[in-house]
């Protein structure tokens, strides 16, 4: 009895050490908090974004917008965002914004970020297509989107610290 109990252990410890990946081992993989998250239809890069107000802090996943061509696109043609998700528009340098809804199928709070950080202005429930372009309420160092409503709904508004 003891024999077969030894061989037992053996056997499973050999399994255990086949199975599990080594050191070098290609087919090993970083932890999911190590790897760059990446929007499934976008393909742009996912962050953590904070918007605080009142005590309060606000937690989303945004997509971030950096180059031309990524801007122009936004979030055109889209059907449905998540709650705590939206994009950053990084405006490097910081310069007066407006943003159109052409092509723009969901309603959206388009939040206009101070180059201190904090919320300028909002352009809430923006009109889906609409070419009517709300601007911000001076430079800008970023724009943020969210569900339109969403901004109302968590007490986010001007004066609102906004970190990514």
């Amino acid at each position: 009895m003891k024999i077969e109990n030894m061989v037992r252990t053996a056997l499973l410890a050999l399994v255990l050490t086949a199975c599990a990946p080594q050191a070098g081992d290609a087919a090993a993989s970083p932890a999911p908090e190590q790897q760059a998250a990446v929007h499934p239809v976008s393909g742009l890069p996912v962050i953590p974004l904070t918007v605080t107000q009142g005590g309060h802090v606000h937690r989303f996943r945004v997509e971030v917008a950096r180059t031309s061509p990524e801007q122009a696109q936004g979030l055109m043609f889209r059907t449905t965002m998540g709650a705590d998700e939206g994009m950053i528009f990084p405006m490097k340098p910081p310069r007066d914004a407006a943003f159109w809804m052409k092509n723009t199928v969901i309603p959206l709070d388009i939040i206009f970020i101070g180059v201190d950080g904090q919320v300028l202005n909002i352009a809430a429930n923006a009109v889906p297509y609409s070419l009517q372009p709300p601007p911000s309420a001076g430079p800008v160092k970023g724009v943020l989107e969210l569900n339109g409503g969403r901004a109302a709904a968590l007490g986010i508004g001007p004066g609102a610290k906004v970190e990514w």
